[in-house]
Parts: structure tokens; sequence; C-alpha cells
């Protein structure tokens, strides 16, 4: 009754999609930070302004989301230390 599993008891079963999301994250936030959206943007047509926004937003997800996931990894694998 001590764990919390929400997969049937099989505890491990999401680790490799919060690494995914983990990763997707970064690899978003980088892509942000390197100016890729804003220039795929331009590519396309979209426009500077819109490209802007696209890569504060797509850079902010990718932050969240390396946060979320980041933290999700660190408490179990505080959990397995302890």
């Amino acid at each position: 009754m001590g764990h919390h599993c929400h997969c049937n008891g099989h505890c491990h079963c999401n680790i490799f999609g919060v690494f995914l999301g983990f990763l997707t994250g970064v690899v978003w936030l980088l892509f942000a930070l390197l100016g890729y959206i804003t220039h795929l943007c331009g590519l396309i047509g979209l426009g500077g302004v819109l490209g802007n926004i696209l890569n504060i937003l797509i850079g902010l997800i990718g932050f969240l989301a390396f946060l979320f996931f980041g933290l999700y990894v660190f408490k179990k694998a505080w959990h397995f230390c302890k």
C-alpha cells in the first residue's frame, strides 16, 4: 500500500516515457534558444513577429517540460538512493 504506482503495479513502465519527455523538453528549449524556430517560420513565410512569438512559446513549453520531467526523474532517483 505504500507505493503509488498507477500502471497495474509496474513501477518502471513510465520511466522511458518520462525520460523521453525530458529529452523532448531539452530539444525544444535548444531549438528555441538557437533560433531554429524563428528561422523555420521565416522559411515557410509566417513572418518574423509570429516566428518570434512561436520561438518564445516553444522555448517556454520546452523549459516547463524540462523542469517537470527533470524533477520527476530527480524524485525517482532520490527515492531509489534512500
